[in-house]
């Protein structure tokens, strides 16, 4: 019975993750969904910076803490190692859509275009972008990343097994390809109000910040494989270092 719950508990996690991603490639790119990023100001200027800074930093830190290896030592003594993966997932895509729902548009203007090439340019950037998010995903192995193959391992009975040091596809030309996928997404718009600036930069301040962290523990974990790894490829632009070999 215990099986079955956990296999439950990952799939709900797994689909709160892939419900609240699609709304958010609406929500950001201002497409199909009810609530986008841009809109009518409804609160004062200050009070929407204020909002909307504090919906980031609890993703940023909800993200970010859970993810540190002490963390999940910690964690793992309350709830069972199996859900971890899964329980964080689903913390982390309620963070989301809180912040989406109670995000604030706050007006403005800083660019925009009426031309309907450069405008259909820019949006096949942006779903580039988040196909970018998706292959990355995929490529190091999606369901692991998302809690899937721990509960899936378990209800059959299975240990769960560390992926391999591996470098498929887009990982030899940049270390942090879904990384780069949301940057293409987040900053390609045809129209840059004050309020998507702010969200981009936040979260390319977020990213780069993250990114540290990630880092840091992924040398513990692979040691000089991933340090010369990080000699050979670019952190985030491609084709600024010799690609990185397999």
């Amino acid at each position: 019975m215990k099986k079955f719950l956990f296999l439950m508990y990952g799939i709900i996690a797994y689909f709160a993750f892939f419900g609240s991603i699609l709304y958010a490639i609406g929500f950001v790119g201002n497409l199909v969904v009810p609530k986008t990023i841009d809109g009518e100001p409804q609160v004062p200027m200050l009070n929407a910076i204020l909002i909307n800074g504090s919906l980031l930093l609890l993703f940023a830190l909800q993200h970010s803490i859970m993810a540190r290896p002490a963390f999940k030592r910690w964690f793992t003594r309350i709830i069972p190692e199996v859900i971890e993966r899964s329980t964080y997932v689903l913390l982390s895509s309620l963070c989301l859509a809180l912040m989406m729902w109670q995000w604030q548009p706050m007006g403005g203007m800083i660019w925009s275009t009426d031309n309907a090439t450069v405008k259909t340019i820019l949006m096949v950037i942006y779903l580039v972008g988040w196909a970018i998010v998706f292959l990355s995903s995929f490529l190091i192995n999606h369901f692991d990343l998302f809690g899937l193959r721990q509960v899936w391992l378990y209800f059959n009975g299975k240990p769960y097994t560390h992926l391999k040091f591996k470098l498929p596809f887009l990982y030899k030309y940049v270390r942090h390809p879904l990384y780069l996928g949301l940057l293409i997404a987040f900053w390609s718009t045809p129209v840059m109000t004050i309020t998507h600036l702010f969200f981009a930069i936040l979260t390319t301040g977020y990213v780069f910040t993250g990114i540290q962290f990630e880092e840091k523990d992924l040398v513990n974990t692979f040691g000089e494989k991933y340090k010369s790894y990080k000699k050979k490829a670019p952190m985030i632009i491609p084709f600024t270092k010799k690609k990185a070999a397999s």
